[in-house]
C-alpha cells in the first residue's frame, strides 16, 4: 500500500472484547489494523484504508459475513506519509534501562540506555502504559541479577518485551508467541531490525498450548502483557511453565482488576513482589519461590 497522500481512518466504538470473526474481518478488509486500549481497559479497533475506501463497501462486506458492526466514525487523513504520522507516531522515550523509538526516526536518539527500534503499526502498543510498566519490571529483574537464560513472552504483540529481554541479556534465549499471526510477523521484523533475531524465536500459539512453548519450558522469566481475563485463565499454565525461583511479569489490567489477577496467581503458589502503577493501568511482578 502507498503510504503517501491520503487514507481513511475508521475508528470503532470501544468494546470490552471484540469477537474473533470481527478481528479476522478487520485484518482482511483493512490495509492496516491497530488495536488501542482505553484507560478503562476497553479495546478499540482502528482500520486504515486507501483513499478509494467506500463506507457502503465496508457495511456490505461485513453484512455478507453476518457481522453486526459496532458504531464507527470515518476520517480522511492527509499526509506525506500517513502511516508514519498517524499509525506509528510516538516520540522517543526512556523507560527503565531502555530507549524506545520508532522506525520513522532518521537516527538513533542520543541516549545512554539500550535502544529499541520499533515498528508497532499492526501490533499493539509500544508506548502504552502496560508496556512501559513491563519494561520497568524487566529492568528491575536485570538489576537484581536474576536467572535469565530461558524467557517466554506470552502475547508478544510488537515483540518489544522480547527485544528488551534480549538486549539486557545477550546470553538469553527468548520465545515470543501470540495468537495473532500479524503480531508474530511484526515481532520477527523488529527482532531483525534490532539484530536480535538469533536470540528471539517467534511463533503463533494459543496460550501455552503449542508444542514450541511446552518443549522450551520451564522458563526463568515469563512476561504476559495481555488482559485480565486471559491472564486469570492461564494462571495454572503459567505456574507449570515457570521454574522454581523464576519470575513472571503480568500486565494488561486496570486497578479494579488487580486483586483478581494477583489472587489467581497467588492461588497457584506465586508470591507478589511489586505492583507497578501507571495511570489506571497495573503490572505485577511475582515470584515462584518453590
Amino acid at each position: 500500500m502507498d503510504n503517501g497522500g491520503s487514507c481513511w481512518q475508521i475508528s470503532f466504538e470501544p468494546q470490552a472484547e471484540y469477537s474473533e470473526p470481527m478481528n479476522n474481518f478487520m485484518e482482511e478488509f483493512f490495509d492496516v489494523t491497530v488495536c488501542n486500549y482505553t484507560d478503562d481497559g476497553l479495546e478499540q479497533l482502528v482500520g486504515y484504508k486507501d483513499r478509494h475506501f467506500k463506507e457502503d463497501e465496508l457495511r456490505q462486506t461485513a453484512a455478507a459475513r453476518g457481522l453486526d458492526l459496532p458504531p464507527f466514525k470515518c476520517e480522511l487523513l492527509t499526509s506525506d506519509n500517513w502511516l508514519k504520522d498517524n499509525v506509528i507516531r510516538f516520540a522517543p522515550a526512556e523507560v527503565g534501562e531502555f530507549m524506545i523509538y520508532g522506525i520513522h526516526e532518521t537516527a538513533t536518539p542520543a541516549t545512554d540506555k539500550l535502544p529499541l527500534r520499533i515498528y508497532a503499526a499492526t501490533a499493539f502498543g509500544s508506548e502504552h502504559q502496560t508496556t512501559k510498566s513491563c519494561l520497568l519490571a524487566l529492568s528491575e529483574l536485570y538489576r537484581r541479577k536474576v536467572p535469565h537464560q530461558n524467557i517466554l513472552d506470552m502475547g508478544c504483540g510488537s515483540g518489544i518485551l522480547s527485544l528488551g529481554a534480549a538486549k539486557l541479556w545477550p546470553d538469553a534465549n527468548v520465545t515470543a508467541v501470540d495468537i495473532d499471526e500479524e503480531a508474530v510477523i511484526v515481532t520477527l521484523q523488529n527482532a531483525r531490525d534490532n539484530l536480535l533475531d538469533s536470540q528471539i524465536h517467534a511463533a503463533v500459539s494459543n496460550g501455552y498450548a503449542s508444542a514450541l512453548v511446552r518443549e522450551r519450558a520451564p522458563y526463568d522469566i515469563i512476561m504476559a502483557n495481555i488482559l485480565a481475563r486471559p491472564l486469570i485463565e492461564m494462571a495454572p499454565d503459567l505456574y507449570q511453565a515457570l521454574k522454581p525461583g523464576g519470575y513472571c511479569i503480568l500486565s494488561g489490567f486496570v486497578n479494579d482488576q488487580e486483586a483478581w489477577v494477583v489472587d489467581a496467581h497467588r492461588q497457584q503458589g506465586l508470591q507478589l513482589c511489586k505492583i507497578y502503577e501507571m495511570d489506571n493501568w497495573r503490572a505485577a511482578l511475582m515470584e515462584k519461590r518453590s
